[in-house]
């Protein structure tokens, strides 16, 4: 119900005044919703929350013995090729990142690290195509996991932070990957990416029509 966002665990990033100063210690962002009641019954319905992704996380560490971090390197990024993925942005020199703005906020967002798991990790697009592939051929978890995975979880994902905003989907008709990452949030950014992607998707399935040979 975590990995689907149906447990009914309020979402810390809404509490007001959150990302003017974010907590740096995981124990004090679960503090932030710790005594309030459920947002709805578990199983109910549907609702994001980056709490769910918290508790995941400390969940593996104490599961593994060790950092879910290290976990995810070495089952997923160094099999896959994943050179430019990261666990956290104090891993990757800044000047390699792209900045990122908020409609009305003046300063670089690039410098705001988000630590907590739901958020915390870097990557290319194009990482994020090979791995978003690799879900969907089967080359990355074997015929029991994946069974696993698509019983909870899509194979595509959209998401945000202040300053970057990004859609990673799986075409299957057209066999195609798409990443988009846009370095912009607020105001109507996200009404906007959502326009340019969808526009993406019918060029590509356009063309590939148009190369198919005719019957």
């Amino acid at each position: 119900m975590m990995v689907q966002h149906r447990s009914g665990i309020p979402n810390y990033t809404d509490t007001p005044g959150y990302w003017e100063a974010p907590p740096k210690e995981k124990r004090e962002t679960l503090e932030l919703v710790l005594d309030k009641p459920a947002d709805f019954e578990p199983d109910e319905k549907y609702s994001y929350s980056n709490t769910n992704y918290l508790l995941i996380g400390e969940i593996l560490d104490r599961t593994l013995g060790y950092s879910h971090h290290q976990y995810i390197k070495r089952e997923i990024l160094m099999p896959l090729k994943l050179n430019n993925t990261f666990s956290l942005l104090s891993e990757v020199d800044l000047d390699d990142v792209m900045s990122g703005y908020d409609v009305g906020y003046d300063s670089d967002l690039k410098y705001n690290d988000f630590i907590n798991p739901g958020g915390s990790m870097v990557a290319t697009a194009k990482d994020v195509g090979t791995f978003l592939r690799a879900l969907n051929d089967g080359s990355l978890l074997n015929d029991n996991e994946q069974a696993i995975y698509s019983s909870i979880y899509e194979y595509e994902h959209t998401g945000l932070l202040p300053g970057y905003s990004g859609i990673a989907k799986y075409h299957k008709d057209i066999d195609a990957a798409v990443v988009q990452f846009v370095n912009t949030s607020g105001g109507y950014t996200w009404n906007l990416s959502e326009i340019v992607y969808n526009r993406i998707i019918k060029i590509l399935r356009r063309e590939k029509a148009n190369s198919r040979p005719n019957s």
